[in-house]
């Protein structure tokens, strides 16, 4: 199918500037080490790719909103090397490898996740200036992506992610957590690739509400495999969310309603893409993706 073909192509199109980026940080030095570690493990690269289709949704130029794709994928890696932290999730694992503090102590990996997130904002900030005209949307692109991974977005899902442990089963606390911690970011890679183009607010509302449905579906889809999921598959432990007694939707619903309300969510995403017709398809076989992956 075509849609598939454009997912890995664009894969390759962020893994190969990504490269080029990290070639220019510090390489030879541990902080260049660690970074280039942590990022080339592996990954889905679906925040990138988000951002990239939703750019492309709007005939926009994928060599203008390539270097914001990047810096979101160093955002979210950042994000992974301070959640594996014994402060925070304390995992050895991720991505079938031992994870950045084990391999480069915790100084390092803290120092590297922080490089990661000044590193987006250079890497932003220098392409904006490649684009003057079209400088004040991309100053918008930016500022939805700090404050997707801030303390109105990841940052404080996170704490509230922290702070639910052990406490009473709560849905509300649920949905703000992954609203928040996953939800954000995915949503602010799409906002942020689209708004490069200009588009009506109907359309932006449109693919807000496609975010924030493959955002909640990919976070069930999560906290099951973290009980059926196949640890040699996923490249890291399973059932760590049970053992640190984390509020998961499995833990709320149940497993088959956890199911149902993701593939619910998912019909919902699909359906918010009508109005782009057919230029959605890649759009489209995300949101089954992101439903039917194991790993």
């Amino acid at each position: 199918k075509m849609a598939s073909n454009n997912f890995e192509r664009y894969k390759e199109t962020v893994d190969s500037r990504i490269k080029e980026l990290l070639d220019l940080a510090e390489p030879g030095r541990t902080i260049g080490k660690a970074m280039r570690y942590s990022m080339t493990a592996g990954g889905k690269r679906l925040r990138p790719i988000l951002n990239i289709m939703a750019n492309s949704l709007f005939d926009g130029d994928t060599a203008e909103t390539l270097d914001i794709a990047c810096a979101i994928e160093m955002i979210h890696t950042y994000s992974l090397i301070h959640d594996d932290l014994p402060a925070m999730d304390d995992d050895e694992l991720r991505r079938g490898n031992p994870t950045c503090h084990v391999v480069f102590g915790e100084g390092i990996a803290v120092l590297a996740g922080d490089a990661f997130l000044n590193y987006a904002f250079e890497t932003m900030l220098a392409n904006a200036e490649r684009f003057p005209d079209n400088m004040p949307r991309h100053i918008k692109a930016m500022s939805i992506i700090a404050k997707a991974a801030g303390i109105f977005g990841m940052i404080g899902g996170q704490c509230s992610d922290l702070e639910a442990v052990d406490g009473d089963p709560d849905k509300h606390l649920l949905d703000y957590i992954h609203e928040h911690k996953t939800g954000a970011m995915i949503v602010g890679s799409l906002l942020s690739g689209a708004v490069l183009c200009n588009p009506g607010q109907t359309e932006m509302d449109h693919l807000k509400r496609y975010g924030e449905c493959i955002g909640k579906a990919f976070q069930i889809i999560d906290d099951i495999l973290d009980i059926q999921g196949d640890p040699a598959l996923l490249g890291k432990t399973t059932g760590k969310d049970a053992d640190d007694n984390k509020l998961t939707f499995p833990k709320l619903y149940g497993i088959s309603d956890s199911y149902k309300m993701a593939s619910d969510l998912t019909e919902e995403a699909v359906e918010c893409l009508d109005i782009f017709g057919t230029k959605a398809v890649d759009l489209a076989e995300l949101a089954e993706k992101i439903l039917n992956r194991k790993k």
